[in-house]
């Protein structure tokens, strides 16, 4: 069974998904383009890897070590010293800091080990303030100053999107293609979550002919492969919550295939 959505469904976007579908589709996108690009390249899956300390870590509770004076008689005290009462501390939770990697791809010319290609697929945590953007926000911005092609895959609605220049769409979900010999200038491929995601094509070096990507085809697969459809409730809202406007058509599109019925 295919996802019911035309383009992106958005119930992947959930976290309780999200790291799943996103290590699924790294690994789809990456078997598709080995089988269909010349064999002077090579698709590495590469780990950024970062220690994030910020309000979107796991939270742990700390025991409450407060030292409880017991109550004493006057007698008990020496007549030169006082002693304050320790009041009682309260518990809290503070943010655990965790290692944490993220999976992207490389195209490599065999021969030279040059990155012709990168290829991302955003997390949440590269679009949230902290160590997460942080680090994607460095490795853009050098894989921008090089030689090598960027592809860029945002399908998640929540958190602040890469930085572009100029006024753009507002969209649900973008793919950015960055070609190494147009710089600054991009391509850029937005859609709702109304929409089809749109084919893409993957640089190459400038010999060799572009592959096409079609994440929908990706997605439906890893859809089916994954067996979300027993694990999702389409009679709840997604999460994070589509935009009201979005939230009534998703309503009727869902009725209509007799997915939702409360």
């Amino acid at each position: 069974m295919n996802s019911p959505f035309p383009g992106m469904n958005p119930y992947l976007e959930n976290p309780v998904f999200w790291s799943e579908v996103h290590h699924r589709l790294i690994t789809a996108i990456a078997d598709t383009i080995e089988e269909n690009i010349p064999l002077h390249y090579r698709v590495a899956i590469e780990r950024r890897t970062y220690l994030s300390d910020d309000s979107d870590s796991v939270l742990v509770g700390i025991p409450d070590v407060s030292i409880f004076s017991q109550q004493k008689s006057p007698q008990q005290y020496s007549s030169t010293t006082t002693q304050a009462e320790t009041s009682e501390g309260m518990t809290v939770m503070i943010p655990l800091p965790e290692h944490v990697t993220e999976n992207y791809l490389e195209i490599r010319e065999i021969s030279t080990g040059f990155v012709v290609t990168s290829i991302e697929v955003l997390s949440p945590k590269n679009k949230r303030p902290g160590e997460g953007r942080k680090a994607y926000e460095l490795k853009r911005k050098q894989v921008l100053a090089s030689l090598s092609h960027l592809v860029e895959i945002d399908l998640l609605r929540s958190g602040q999107a890469m930085s572009i220049l100029g006024e753009t769409p507002v969209v649900n979900y973008q793919i950015i293609v960055s070609r190494s010999e147009t710089r600054p200038q991009a391509k850029l491929y937005g859609f709702s979550v109304r929409e089809t995601i749109p084919v893409f094509p993957l640089p190459l070096q400038s010999e060799d002919t572009e592959l096409i990507v079609d994440l929908q085809s990706l997605l439906h697969g890893i859809y089916n492969r994954a067996r979300y459809y027993l694990a999702i409730d389409y009679n709840k809202e997604p999460v994070p919550p589509l935009k009201p406007e979005d939230a009534v058509w998703s309503d009727t599109f869902l009725r209509e295939q007799g997915l939702r019925n409360n």
